[in-house]
């Protein structure tokens, strides 16, 4: 359920306005789409006070613009609040734009995994992307992040320094 501190003005303005919500809440729950019903799950989860929020594929059947903007969304609130949030996801745009640090997980699903410790963003992309086999850069004109073509000039020179992740423009 949605806490009463869901209606307050500063949710309407935070939450509700930019995840696109006032006119879904006024619907049956069974008429939503699985990305409606997403956005108001996390809408109500961030409702709430807590000192940590565990977030599970947060951007779940969200199209891209969605998932960037709820990515944000969850941050904002998130540093607002003084909060923490573990978001567990396999969406690296949504893990760059959200994340402050990063643990990666090695293995077999179901078989065997192993933990890496928490680490920086930086640390922790480069060491994923290098496991992936990839490098990564943000665009200069559009700011999104791109993969590098394989073997490119750009690729081969992140490669070289051993950063796999954005060399320059880093948030």
């Amino acid at each position: 359920s949605l806490s009463p501190e869901f209606g307050k003005r500063e949710y309407e303005i935070e939450i509700i306005s930019p995840l696109k919500l006032k006119r879904i809440l006024e619907r049956e729950i069974s008429s939503l789409s699985g990305g409606e019903l997403q956005r108001v799950a996390i809408a109500a989860a961030l409702s709430k006070e807590a000192d940590l929020y565990i977030l599970d594929e947060p951007t779940a059947f969200l199209d891209l613009e969605e998932r960037i903007n709820l990515s944000r969304i969850i941050r904002r609130i998130i540093e607002k609040k003084e909060s923490v949030a573990l978001v567990i996801d396999h969406d690296i745009q949504l893990i760059d734009v959200i994340s402050d640090r990063i643990m990666i997980f090695r293995g077999e699903p179901g078989k065997r995994g192993l933990a890496l410790p928490p680490s920086s963003k930086r640390e922790g992309m480069n060491t994923f992307l290098r496991d992936m086999d990839i490098t990564y850069r943000r665009d200069p004109v559009t700011g999104r992040p791109r993969i590098n073509k394989p073997g490119s000039r750009l690729d081969r020179e992140q490669r070289e320094k051993g950063d796999y992740y954005y060399v320059s423009g880093d948030r």
